[in-house]
């Protein structure tokens, strides 16, 4: 769910299947690392894969090896075509936990408990985050940075926000309406993503169902046990096509064309494009955020509540990996992204927050106020999609980008979206 870099599958395909053999036999002794090469695919391109690069600098300076690394926007389609064909990287970034879950039953992706110290990773890991990294028990994948979810970013020099917050979201709705002159929209958005276009219209929907329904149908929701066509869910369709959709800067149309890394640029205009854009904690390394200064062109608000019930719900997510070669070299790798040592360099550059409870360099309030929140929920809840089958996944991508350029009713996309659901959790 992060930045990707924009390269064709069938390359990513090749460089894995010319890499393959490249790591070396499993006899070599963990300690005796030099010239080994770590095979490595992930979704990060740009200043996300720059960021990543770094942050193995130390191990590769340390161990001798080196990562090579291999940035594609579908990774899922590469991760699943790998675990039919058996051309599979060493390590990986993975889509999430439900296709983790995917992988390792197929026999492809490998435990972790024999790999990682576990009582220290344990220790040092929010319980969540530990958890949706297992499968049957077994660690198989774990989060080297983290995110929180549904921050409504803002611009305090145009409407500051953050001297009246508002507590629920019909307050936030009634501030922005009665601030409409001071920007042409009230929202921003940025739909595309490539092969994974959709994808941020799916975060709304889920901060949505979380603050309407709670968590308890929200779990039975991505397990594919309540319809899509169920009122709770369509509820938050409802709230963000009559909130957010009809008060878009550009319209729905302008919004699916809009890449996600750009989509608050609008924030930042003159005159703004738009009052409030809804984005994850990683917002901040991307698009104009980056140039921008933290508190004073920027800062954000917790998504609002919307039924008292539900007070104090976060959604948060991470990136997960998972290691698919078993060489010492990538055993190695493995050790080290799970340190504080190793997420504090991705840390102090910004726009991450550490999966890590020792990494504290946090270059600015806003980012320490981001972690804050994700240490402090009431109720975490991890990112719905990433917790669906693949084809569920897709389907629910695809619906949003449906729904939100107005190719598709919303009944047309709940139907498709339940027939999709019959079909995507057989065993």
């Amino acid at each position: 769910m992060n930045p990707w870099l924009r390269r064709m599958v069938p390359l990513a395909v090749l460089a894995l299947a010319t890499t393959a053999c490249s790591t070396g036999g499993s006899s070599s002794d963990e300690n005796d690392l030099k010239g080994k090469t770590v095979n490595v695919i992930g979704t990060w391109g740009g200043d996300e894969q720059a960021a990543f690069l770094k942050m193995v600098e130390p191990w590769e300076k340390q161990t001798g090896a080196k990562v090579k690394y291999t940035g594609t926007r579908d990774i899922n389609t590469v991760l699943t075509t790998g675990v039919a064909s058996g051309v599979l990287p060493d390590v990986a970034g993975l889509p999430g936990p439900g296709q983790m879950a995917e992988y390792a039953k197929a026999g492809k992706l490998l435990p972790l408990d024999d790999v990682l110290d576990i009582k220290t990773y344990e220790s040092e890991t929010a319980p969540a985050l530990v958890e949706l990294g297992k499968v049957d028990g077994k660690v198989h994948g774990v989060f080297i940075k983290a995110a929180v979810k549904g921050l409504i970013w803002y611009d305090p020099k145009v409407n500051d926000y953050g001297a009246n917050p508002p507590k629920t979201w019909n307050d936030l709705m009634t501030q922005a309406k009665a601030n409409q002159s001071k920007a042409k929209a009230i929202w921003c958005v940025g739909l595309e993503s490539g092969a994974a276009s959709g994808w941020p219209g799916t975060d709304w929907i889920e901060d949505l169902v979380l603050r309407t329904a709670g968590p308890d149908v929200y779990s039975q929701w991505y397990q594919g046990k309540v319809k899509w066509s169920d009122p709770a869910i369509r509820k938050a369709f409802e709230i963000y096509a009559n909130d957010v959709v009809a008060n878009t800067y550009g319209g729905g149309k302008a919004a699916v064309a809009t890449n996600f890394e750009a989509g608050g640029d609008p924030l930042f205009a003159t005159p703004p494009g738009c009052q409030l854009h809804h984005q994850g904690s990683f917002i901040t390394g991307l698009g104009k955020f980056k140039q921008a200064k933290a508190g004073t062109d920027y800062n954000f608000l917790p998504f609002p509540d919307i039924e008292a019930q539900y007070a104090g719900a976060v959604e948060g997510a991470g990136d997960l990996f998972g290691m698919f070669k078993d060489t010492p070299a990538a055993k190695s790798l493995m050790k080290y992204l799970v340190t504080a040592e190793a997420q504090d360099i991705w840390v102090k550059a910004g726009g991450a927050l550490s999966a890590n409870k020792n990494a504290k360099s946090y270059p600015d309030d806003v980012s320490k106020r981001s972690a804050e929140i994700l240490a402090n929920a009431k109720s975490f809840a991890f990112d719905a999609s990433d917790l669906m089958p693949t084809a569920m996944n897709d389907a629910f991508w695809k619906a949003m980008v449906a729904l939100t350029n107005g190719t598709k009713s919303l009944d047309q996309v709940l139907a498709d979206l339940d027939a999709a659901q019959k079909d995507a959790y057989q065993s």
